[in-house]
């Protein structure tokens, strides 16, 4: 069961391999605990599982359709690994009855119900031609996407209006451009069209993808301007994390994403390795002298995996706390109704840690898992200020759904809740403190208006609290 992220859309975008994203720790099932093979539903994100004899299968379903999704295979009491090294775990719930689902890189669970047997259409073949494959896209987007009335799409009009388009002779060139013309409008880093090395997909207007070139230029940028007269000035995780010791006694820490830290070994646990050695180095108790306060640059990450970014919430406070609640569309026929949301804890890690000012910089190019780590910081104790632009406004992990001409569609499901029950999909999380972010302007005349104010606030210990 595959939850992709931003991360996997920017870098497919870039055409570059995506790191695996997935989500939490394994539990053990106890020898005493109700059986959890059979038939399961998933409470949202339109999927039933076949558990049985070590195998695990998910079908994708929708009231038209039920495609064979991705598999895995027994590989401890109770847990499962996928073909890219996603490790799941099924646990029992008090009953024969219940169960939960969780993926090793990202946050929170799923709930499972028992049902009898698999859906009918899971029994008979799905028809492959062009009519087929814009009912089950469009019926997909129709039981699962959260935001189309926040968006402006009415998605009945989006089908009558293309529907009409679509025959048994369209080309598959034609059916291609079709999808993307449909959902365009959104404006949604995470819904994507896929047809082989073809992407379709769209961000927010004003916004561009993290790319490799761009992060590649701005890293250049920020060592020659930010950090020359920096100490310690060291790359970890393959590049995608950068600290240095500031004059004055600051730290900055550069995260372009959360995950792709362990180069070919895509395993969260490969991940979280590197992740830990990086911020022992940093945060350490042998250092002479730890950081007063901490930047925290966010400003191109294509996100990644929730959990590392929860881990490196735990190095930054002293004292536990809601980092935010989690739930997802769980209604094919209402878009209002959702799963009873999930609330997601930072406590502090057993490591050394930061618990002193925190400015994090963040643009239109911090995607996903970026935003989330961004959020989680937003109800932590003591002082932290964020400078630079709104997010980008992308938060759920992302479904794959395999359509029946081979064809594949992205789409969000899930909703990132704060403790008053705001969402920030769509507008991104704003900064406090407005400055521009890598624009023509301050690349030209070599500026970073969003890093001096970032050095100025720490060193004044001023600056705006979550």
């Amino acid at each position: 069961m595959r939850i992709l992220t931003a991360t996997a859309v920017a870098l497919a975008l870039a055409g570059q391999a995506a790191p695996a994203a997935h989500a939490a720790p394994a539990a053990h099932a106890h020898a005493q605990q109700p059986t959890t093979d059979g038939f399961w539903r998933v409470d949202g994100y339109g999927t039933v599982l076949s558990i049985r004899n070590g195998a695990f299968q998910e079908y994708q379903t929708t009231a038209v359709s039920c495609t064979e999704g991705d598999s895995a295979q027994r590989t401890g009491p109770g847990t499962y690994t996928t073909p890219d090294g996603v490790v799941l775990t099924v646990r029992a719930e008090g009953d024969r009855d219940h169960a939960s689902l969780r993926a090793d890189a990202s946050v929170g669970s799923r709930n499972l119900r028992r049902i009898p047997a698999l859906p009918e259409a899971c029994a008979r073949p799905t028809a492959e031609d062009p009519v087929a494959t814009f009912d089950v896209f469009w019926q997909t987007f129709e039981e699962n996407y959260p935001f189309f009335a926040s968006k402006g799409v009415d998605w009945h009009k989006v089908r009558d209006r293309y529907r009409p388009r679509v025959h048994a002779g369209t080309t598959r060139d034609e059916l291609y451009a079709v999808l993307g013309e449909m959902v365009e409008p959104l404006h949604d880093a995470h819904v994507v069209v896929q047809d082989g090395n073809r992407i379709f997909s769209r961000v927010r207007p004003g916004t561009v993808v993290p790319t490799g070139e761009l992060d590649a230029r701005v890293k250049k940028f920020i060592v020659e301007r930010d950090l020359e007269d920096a100490r310690n000035l060291q790359d970890f995780a393959h590049g995608r994390i950068t600290y240095a010791d500031l004059p004055g006694g600051q730290g900055y820490l550069r995260i372009s994403g959360f995950g792709g830290y362990a180069g070919d070994d895509t395993s969260y646990a490969a991940q979280l390795a590197e992740l830990d050695r990086a911020l022992e180095t940093v945060l350490g108790r042998d250092r002479s002298q730890r950081p007063k306060g901490l930047i925290i640059d966010l400003r191109i990450n294509g996100g990644g995996s929730d959990a590392l970014g929860i881990h490196i919430a735990r190095r930054l406070t002293d004292t536990p706390y809601l980092a935010y609640a989690k739930r997802a569309r769980n209604d094919p026929a209402d878009p209002t109704r959702h799963t009873r949301p999930e609330p997601v804890y930072v406590t502090p890690a057993q490591g050394p840690r930061h618990t002193g000012p925190v400015a994090v910089l963040t643009g239109g190019s911090t995607f996903s898992a970026g935003e989330t780590f961004t959020q989680a910081l937003m109800g932590r104790p003591g002082r932290t200020v964020r400078i630079g632009q709104p997010t980008q406004g992308v938060f759920s992990d992302v479904m794959a759904r395999k359509l029946p001409n081979g064809m594949s569609a992205w789409l969000p499901n899930e909703e990132f809740l704060t403790r008053s029950g705001r969402t920030f999909d769509g507008t991104g999380i704003p900064p406090h403190l407005t400055e521009p972010v890598f624009t023509k302007e301050e690349f030209d005349k070599k500026r970073d208006s969003a890093f001096d104010r970032a050095v100025n606030v720490l060193r004044d210990h001023g600056g705006t609290t979550s």
